[in-house]
């Protein structure tokens, strides 16, 4: 019973920051937030997967891709600090260089 519980959780968590996406894209950090509390909720579901072959190699590479996507996304959004002086999505142009 207990892992029915989890399992809803993590559905609701990862239906919530799906929204949030949708809803709050204005800033990079709100989108950059999301997008983890996304793959923490899939992360946590992989964990329950405990009949699946190869768990702990499945889930050491999505959390390690998890940490790259993390530190580039701080990245990006450091860089756009610097240069343009603040987070807005809304100030990306794909034709400036």
């Amino acid at each position: 019973m207990g892992l029915f519980y989890l399992n809803l959780i993590c559905i609701m968590s990862f239906l919530m920051s799906v929204l949030a996406l949708i809803l709050q894209y204005k800033h990079l950090l709100s989108i950059l937030l999301s997008l983890k509390v996304m793959i923490v909720s899939l992360f946590v579901m992989l964990l329950q997967l405990n009949n699946v072959a190869l768990i702990g190699e499945c889930s050491f590479i999505f959390i390690t891709l998890g940490a790259c996507e993390a530190s580039l996304g701080l990245s990006i959004l450091i860089s756009m600090i610097r240069v343009r002086g603040n987070d807005y999505v809304g100030s990306f142009s794909s034709q400036k260089c």
